[in-house]
């Protein structure tokens, strides 16, 4: 079934959630190298930052999803995942007031608003970005970052049960394996968000 895109994400109702575009991430302070190469590959940050550009010149709302740590690891559970308690076994890891938690430059806007979480691995749980979202009447998100493994199908699964319709920008995400991203893009992404391109989606709000 063809997508009426410009209806599903008509400036006048949607936002566009980053997914941790961190320097600690994807960027110069990165601590997954094989993400980063993945996401260099297939053109992820400027796929990004050309979808940001469009929105904002749209006028769609731009929500940074960031995560970090604190010091004393207040406000996180941090031996309920494996994943994370590999993480933290760097005690420096991705640590409130360092550099690694910044979005990275190319992508970041003074007019931008912000959510950090300090536990979990999706933007919705224990965070503002809900209620953010509806004060601002949006009923459609569109997402882009990392990664296909855990934070992207957990930002689509949970906005759809909150309500909201889902896009997805194909080739502004990445997961690891790379082969692995593309088998959740399809089968997984695809029963909860609409896939659309970079090109598509800047054309739909130029």
């Amino acid at each position: 079934m063809a997508i009426d895109l410009a209806e599903l994400a008509h400036p006048r109702h949607t936002a566009v959630l980053v997914m941790e575009m961190q320097r600690g991430v994807v960027g110069d302070l990165a601590k997954f190298p094989e993400l980063s190469r993945i996401c260099a590959e297939r053109g992820v940050v400027p796929n990004t930052a050309r979808t940001l550009d469009a929105a904002r010149s749209a006028g769609v709302r731009v929500l940074q999803c960031t995560a970090a740590f604190r010091a004393d690891r207040a406000g996180s559970h941090t031996g309920n995942a494996p994943f994370i308690k590999g993480l933290l076994r760097d005690p420096a890891h991705m640590l409130e007031g360092t550099g690694a938690i910044e979005v990275l430059p190319e992508l970041s806007d003074p007019g931008d608003l912000e959510s950090r979480r300090f536990h979990g691995f999706s933007p919705f749980t224990g965070t503002a970005v809900d209620q953010t979202l509806r004060s601002l009447d949006v009923r459609t998100v569109v997402a882009v970052g990392v990664s296909l493994n855990l934070g992207i199908p957990g930002l689509c699964l949970e906005a759809v049960n909150l309500g909201y319709r889902v896009v997805v920008v194909t080739d502004a995400v990445a997961g690891i394996p790379a082969e692995y991203g593309d088998a959740v893009m399809k089968n997984t992404i695809s029963l909860l968000a609409a896939r659309v391109t970079a090109d598509e989606l800047v054309k739909a709000w130029s």
